[in-house]
């Protein structure tokens, strides 16, 4: 595991473990809670598809929230398991094209056919940052590596939206995301040239 991701693991564990201690006595399961964020998430999509966008950004970081508490809860009780982060891993990919596709939606329908392709590239970008961890790690290789991974675009996007009321506030935002997310590909392809050995 790089620095960067045990930095990354300390902030979120030291923000999670209050709650998670309350979760941890209650029937909750960490796939419950990952499921739970899913539906938060598509929750937020609609908000967005209606014109809710400040509303959704609140709703967004609520539900990144959850993507941080299910692995918490999971070390806490002794319940990690491989379906878990498998299950995790599916979930974050549909939650966070729910909410891209959302916004491509009301670009589409206003005609912004700039902004929309924006946000297509951004959704491609994440997506390759996940398949690169997921294929790196596959062959044995760290894949968590990179500066711009899912918690960072969670971060960014749901600013956007809060300060979607702002010109242009969401679409420098998903100029952040696309550009760090495709910074961040190669950052893992050049990690896994370096540690493949052929």
């Amino acid at each position: 595991m790089s620095k960067l991701e045990q930095a990354r693991r300390v902030v979120a564990t030291g923000l999670a473990q209050p709650v998670v201690r309350r979760l941890a006595v209650t029937p909750l399961t960490p796939n419950m809670i990952t499921w739970l964020g899913l539906l938060i998430n598509v929750a937020a999509a609609v908000l967005i598809a209606t014109g809710h966008a400040f509303a959704a950004g609140f709703v967004v970081l609520a539900a990144g929230l959850c993507d941080t508490l299910d692995g918490a809860l999971a070390r806490l009780t002794g319940r990690v398991s491989r379906f878990g982060a498998v299950l995790d891993a599916t979930l974050d990919r549909l939650s966070e094209a729910a909410l891209l596709l959302a916004i491509l939606f009301v670009y589409l329908r206003g005609g912004q056919v700039g902004e929309g392709m924006l946000v297509g590239l951004a959704l491609v970008g994440a997506l390759l940052v996940s398949y690169l961890r997921a294929r790196t790690e596959a062959m044995g290789i760290e894949g968590r590596v990179g500066l711009f991974t899912r918690p960072e675009r969670v971060v960014v996007l749901a600013l956007g939206l809060l300060l979607s009321g702002l010109d242009y506030a969401l679409v420098v935002a998903l100029a952040i995301i696309t550009f760090f997310s495709y910074f961040t590909a190669v950052q893992r392809l050049v990690h896994a040239w370096r540690h493949a050995g052929d």
